[in-house]
């Protein structure tokens, strides 16, 4: 079993790293790590996870231009289920094109249509709590960018409290075959047992047992209940 990360050098902010680890060390995968210059082992097998995280504004324009010739490879990979895990601003390298007031003006991979724009002046920093199916999300957000124009995209979470894919959204990413991307970050599976043993699932693990599954758990009820909190303030 295999889970390819792809620039570790440079898609790592937030701890979003430690999704595919605590994922590999679940199951026993082997980490592929995909440096910016190196061919892609996507390109010519089909990893078991492919991974992303979040990363700088420069850092999403070196990971378009590295990723931009295999984005037909990408488009045959989430046309066939492949399972794929974008966390963070690595969602807006899917879209059509990523704007700015920064002066941020250019294609993304397009995989989808929607529109990431920037707002350097106005970071937005929230706790989020949504549902994946029957099953309670919690995590965070931390970003310049909402995304726009997703027609009927399904999508990943469905917002309870927070924003979703932009300010007054409730769609929160989008979930397309096994394609997974979302805004959330950080270590968002450690934070989500039940969501970490779907991927897993995804992934054919068949006898699922997370690494220190009681303590992900407790934590987990924990954050759950204070996320819950009538009073409590989602953004900050």
């Amino acid at each position: 079993m295999k889970i390819e990360i792809l620039f570790p050098e440079t898609c790592c902010l937030f701890g979003d790293l430690e999704n595919p680890r605590y994922l590999a060390a679940s199951c026993g995968a082997e980490i592929i790590s995909t440096a910016m210059n190196d061919r892609p082992f996507f390109a010519d097998e089909t990893p078991d996870l492919l991974y992303i995280g979040s990363t700088t504004e420069s850092g999403q324009e070196r990971a378009v231009r590295a990723l931009m010739p295999y984005k037909e490879r990408l488009s045959d990979l989430i046309s066939s289920g492949a399972n794929i895990l974008a966390t963070g601003n690595a969602l807006e390298l899917f879209g059509s094109r990523i704007t700015g007031d920064d002066g941020a003006d250019f294609e993304a991979l397009g995989l989808f249509g929607f529109t990431a724009r920037r707002e350097m002046m106005n970071r937005y920093n929230a706790l989020y709590l949504g549902k994946f199916g029957d099953t309670d999300i919690v995590g965070f957000k931390s970003q310049f960018a909402h995304a726009y124009g997703f027609g009927d995209l399904p999508p990943l979470f469905r917002t309870v409290r927070g924003d979703g894919r932009s300010r007054g959204d409730k769609a929160e990413g989008v979930k397309v075959n096994g394609f997974m991307g979302t805004y959330l970050l950080g270590p968002i599976m450690i934070l989500n047992p039940d969501f970490a043993k779907h991927v897993l699932g995804r992934m054919g693990v068949a006898e699922i047992r997370l690494q220190f599954e009681a303590a992900a758990y407790e934590a987990y009820g924990r954050r759950l209940s204070e996320f819950s909190e009538p009073g409590r303030n989602f953004t900050y």
